[in-house]
Formats: structure tokens, C-alpha cells, sequence
């Protein structure tokens, strides 16, 4: 049986530095979009939104990437969305 945590879905988005300046489809804003409408074409709650900008990705000492560890090992998020596997 699912806990309500466990349904529960967060957006993470990230923009590294070396990502450019192609804002019609790396921005922050678009992800968040973009996330957001396939959450909802897919019945998902969003509980909390992490984002890093401006941040490579070629580390893990991100604050908002290091912030969703620690909420998905305290149970706080089950489903966690992202632009693609390069964003993470």
C-alpha cells in the first residue's frame, strides 16, 4: 500500500552556466512548465520544486539538488521529475 508521500511528486530543474544562453528551451521557466504539464497529464501532486541556476551538473553540491536527497530519504517525496537524466 502507498503512503501519500510516496504519490507525492517534486520538480527538479537545473541550468548550468555552461548551458548557453538558449532560453526558448533550457530556461528555468520552460522546465518548470514543462514538468508542471506533464505532471498534471499524468495525475501527479506536486508537493515542492528544487532548482539549481547556473549550476554544473559535473557536481553534487547543489542546494537544491542536495535538499531533494534528504526530502526523498526522509519520505517527504515518492516521484521526483526532470527535464531529462542531464539535468540530475
Amino acid at each position: 500500500m502507498k503512503t501519500q508521500q510516496q504519490n507525492l511528486a517534486a520538480i527538479y530543474c537545473r541550468l548550468s552556466k555552461d548551458d548557453g544562453t538558449d532560453f526558448d528551451s533550457n530556461s528555468i521557466v520552460h522546465q518548470r512548465e514543462m514538468l508542471q504539464r506533464y505532471a498534471r497529464e499524468h495525475g501527479m501532486i506536486i508537493g515542492k520544486e528544487y532548482v539549481d541556476d547556473g549550476v554544473s551538473g559535473t557536481t553534487f553540491e547543489r542546494v537544491g539538488f542536495k535538499q531533494m536527497i534528504e526530502d526523498i530519504e526522509a519520505g517527504k517525496i515518492g516521484i521526483v521529475i526532470c527535464k531529462d537524466v542531464t539535468r540530475l
